[in-house]
């Protein structure tokens, strides 16, 4: 059987079908238990939360769920950033406040490392069954402990390169991340350029070079792309944008239906909201700081900078100045209940092996 694979055996899932761990308020609790309830793995995007709020959350899936879910985790990161790059930044977004009747910035964006270590704490606490990484790899030791705890860890990856050096500390899967991908993609060994291969070129590649289960995200939206990733060698597959427009997702309605309304030309990346490249839906406030994108300061530090405008940009239902992230293939998104997409993809896959 196809959903009979090594992923959907460990994780304890009827599907090879996980949903990403998307932070930002996407995966409501709603989300996650209804994804795991319907035989995928709903997934905690935590990367935004404070240790509070990952407990009520983790406490919230429990009530709606008995099922297998997962946390997924940002890898802190903490860049030099010049106190230059901070002003130039603001003078550019200075205008853009005012359009929107935002009072002036003058405090420094200040960043938390010590919130990741309590999120690994709550996570060991609740033993949630996985926790996923993005933006790099975690110390050995936290791998050791979460695996030794019977805790599932599964990195990300963008190039074969990453992939290797997830296996090699330790993680038990990797998720193997296309440029199609909507939103911030995992990339941390190599430059963003240099990583931008796609889904299925990438697959392959990867599965050929090591020995742990690989997950396959980036414009997998459909039964074809889920079939298409176990074909080439994966044993699972991580969808976010396709989860973005169902009915408990927490994303904005703005949001829904610009990808329910968009093409994929549309889908273009840009470093304006966050410093970091993040593939989004392109609107005002990407071409207005277009031009100025090698100069903003890098992530986290500009998304922190951009957060009072994209908070107000959702209160006044002003799309053109929301992170509206999208991965290449918002034409087949569909506003579905969480169940009645699994089950759509889950009956696709069966009527294309039924044509052979």
């Amino acid at each position: 059987m196809w959903n009979n694979t090594e992923v959907t055996k460990k994780l304890s899932i009827k599907f090879p079908i996980i949903q990403a761990g998307m932070a930002g308020g996407i995966t409501t609790p709603e989300l996650v238990a209804a994804v795991s309830n319907a035989g995928g793995l709903g997934m905690i995007g935590a990367g935004y939360m404070t240790p509070e709020e990952l407990e009520s959350n983790i406490q919230k899936v429990r009530d709606l769920t008995s099922k297998s879910f997962g946390v997924n985790l940002f890898v802190p990161e903490k860049p030099v950033v010049l106190q230059e790059e901070i002003e130039s930044a603001n003078q550019l977004l200075e205008p853009i406040r005012q359009m929107l009747g935002i009072e002036k910035k003058n405090d420094v964006p200040q960043i938390d490392t010590a919130v990741f270590d309590e999120q690994i704490q709550i996570v060991l606490k609740y033993e949630v069954p996985v926790c996923s990484f993005t933006f790099g790899i975690p110390q050995r030791e936290i791998i050791d402990k979460l695996n030794n705890n019977g805790i599932i860890t599964i990195g990300t990856a963008t190039t074969v390169k990453e992939a290797i050096m997830n296996e090699a500390a330790g993680m038990n899967m990797i998720v193997v991340q296309g440029s199609e991908a909507g939103g911030h993609r995992g990339s941390f060994a190599e430059s963003f350029d240099h990583s931008m291969i796609g889904t299925m070129a990438l697959i392959p590649q990867v599965a050929d070079q090591v020995s742990i289960p690989i997950i396959a995200a980036g414009g997998i939206t459909d039964g074809r792309g889920v079939l298409a990733s176990l074909v080439l060698g994966a044993k699972a597959v991580q969808m976010g944008t396709a989860f973005v427009t169902c009915k408990e997702s927490g994303a904005n309605e703005l949001h829904k239906k610009a990808i329910l309304n968009a093409t994929e030309e549309q889908a273009v990346i840009t470093r304006a909201f966050s410093g970091k490249p993040a593939r989004g839906l392109n609107n005002a406030f990407i071409k207005k700081m277009k031009e100025h994108e090698t100069t903003l300061p890098a992530y986290p530090i500009q998304n922190i900078l951009t957060q009072d405008i994209r908070s107000e940009a959702v209160k006044q239902k002003n799309k053109e100045f929301m992170a509206l992230w999208c991965g290449q293939n918002p034409r087949l998104s569909k506003n579905l209940h969480a169940a009645e997409l699994i089950e759509m993809i889950t009956n696709q896959v069966e009527t294309i092996i039924n044509k052979f």
